[in-house]
């Protein structure tokens, strides 16, 4: 096989050649290279609304990419390991959907963690595949929830070899991996493929010390969000396939929801990063998971504080640790993480990824700098000076055992009817309530609501979380399945 040179970028060049040109727009979008929208080109700038243009023959096309998409997708896939690659403007809510439809239809089975992203459900509403869910170990004292244990896979297995997938996070949204080879070799044996969320783990590509990355592993598929830590625009994504799986397929399955009006900002995009990945990323990651442990160290060093790293290691539900992930555990000040967040935004001019109730992430990347991390450093210890107080009452637990009763496409197209919070116990729900960012569901359609989901709502509610997904905005009232 041919060696690709990875300093290209032809999508990027193309478009780059496409600028020289004086092209007469008749197609759209109809700003016309920005002439018809000058504020919107102030803002943006001539060399961004340029180059936003629609699909031609010297541009290629991404649903049906033949030129210059696809030597971009080729350079990809042979930069990540993987048979083949897809670029995705979706998000990688697009690419997780795409990865569970290609491998999921209606009734067939799939064994996943329940701390998944709200998209991997979603794919669930939309193909009628059934969850069985692996309960994720729970780290009592930080309150949140672990990686996938092999015994308890292996047992979801024995009762369900039917199922056609695993999928597990690679790794979770506080830096924690599973055993992601042991996991592959099982679902290979009992014939299911291993899919790997892996919206952060970019970086696992690319960088020296890091956790297993998915293809590397032999997973059959991986939904990579470059945008995250690999440097390119929002929305933009990679899907990644190993040789088991069709890629001609892969592609029918994208083009069911991907846009055909592809931005080639965003493939642009996509375009360079993996470019400047393939050519710098092991010595970019290395500062980037030095910078964390120096992080590490400072915050460590404030009582009251705990960030935590391959510490956690058990070999098994913790089974490697994403050192770039600077995770850190804020009760013992007296403060749920999502009030900690709200500080740092609203008092020191610090934005910061999430808050939960029991911790903050701060997530560190290619474009982070040491004064950076020192100004966090500084601001968290003033918090701890000014905002401490007494730790009682405050609730860590991140992760409720769900009791499923409908499949999530049942639930969500079941007839329904809207209750008030308090009139739901012991009813089913048929809408998502979450918590965003993560992103990860408290209640899924299909699942049986309880009193202590309802006290954890109201709790997240009340100590600032951001709550998405219900019907009615306020999160008063929710949809219930009608004859639950």
């Amino acid at each position: 096989m041919a060696v690709l040179d990875q300093s290209r970028a032809p999508l990027y060049e193309a478009l780059e050649n496409f600028r020289k040109m004086r092209v007469v727009p008749f197609d759209v979008p109809g700003h016309k290279r920005g002439r018809g929208n000058p504020e919107l080109t102030r803002f943006l700038g001539e060399q961004c609304v340029g180059v936003d243009v629609n699909s031609m023959k010297p541009l290629d096309n991404l649903c049906h990419p033949i030129s210059v998409i696809k030597e971009a997708e080729e350079l990809t896939a042979d930069a990540f390991g993987a048979k083949a690659a897809f670029l995705m403007v979706g998000g990688t809510t697009s690419a997780v959907q795409s990865m569970v439809l290609t491998a999921c239809k209606q009734h067939d089975k799939i064994i996943l963690p329940r701390n998944v992203h709200r998209s991997v459900i979603n794919a669930l509403v939309l193909c009628g595949a059934t969850p069985i869910y692996v309960n994720p170990g729970v780290d009592r004292n930080l309150g949140i929830s672990l990686g996938m244990s092999l015994a308890q896979v292996e047992q979801a297995v024995a009762k369900h070899g039917d199922a056609a997938a695993i999928l597990v996070n690679n790794p979770t949204y506080y830096g924690i991996c599973s055993d992601l080879r042991s996991l592959v070799e099982l679902a290979h044996s009992h014939n299911m493929l291993l899919l790997a969320d892996e919206a952060h783990g970019t970086h696992f590509y690319f960088g020296a010390d890091m956790p297993l990355a998915a293809m590397e592993a032999g997973a059959d598929m991986a939904a990579v969000s470059m945008h995250k830590s690999g440097g390119s625009l929002t929305q933009s994504s990679i899907l990644l396939a190993g040789p088991q799986v069709s890629a001609g397929y892969v592609g029918q399955i994208i083009n069911l929801t991907q846009t055909t009006s592809a931005s080639y900002l965003l493939l642009a995009s996509l375009d360079i990063s993996r470019r400047n990945l393939a050519l710098r990323g092991r010595e970019t990651f290395a500062k980037v998971a030095a910078l964390a442990q120096y992080a590490r160290d400072e915050i460590n060093a404030i009582p009251g504080y705990y960030a935590y790293g391959r510490d956690l290691l058990n070999g098994d539900s913790v089974f490697d640790f994403d050192t770039t992930k600077l995770s850190i555990h804020t009760l013992d000040i007296g403060l749920a993480g999502i009030e900690v967040y709200d500080l740092l935004r609203d008092e020191y001019d610090i934005q910061i990824e999430f808050g939960d109730l029991g911790n903050i992430l701060a997530y560190l990347s290619i474009g982070d700098r040491r004064q950076d991390v020192e100004r966090l450093v500084s601001a968290l210890a003033e918090i701890r000076r000014r905002y401490q107080r007494d730790k009682t009452g405050l609730l860590s637990q991140e992760y409720i055992e769900p009791l499923v009763l409908a499949t999530p496409q049942e639930a969500f197209y079941a007839e329904k009817v809207s209750l008030p919070l308090e009139q739901t116990v012991d009813r089913v729900c048929s809408e998502f309530v979450m918590c965003y960012p993560p992103g990860i569901p408290i209640l899924a359609p299909g699942e049986k609501i309880t009193g202590e989901i309802l006290d954890y709502i109201r709790y997240a509610k009340a100590k600032g979380c951001s709550m998405t997904g219900p019907e009615d905005a306020e999160i008063n009232r929710l949809n219930v399945l009608r004859d639950s």
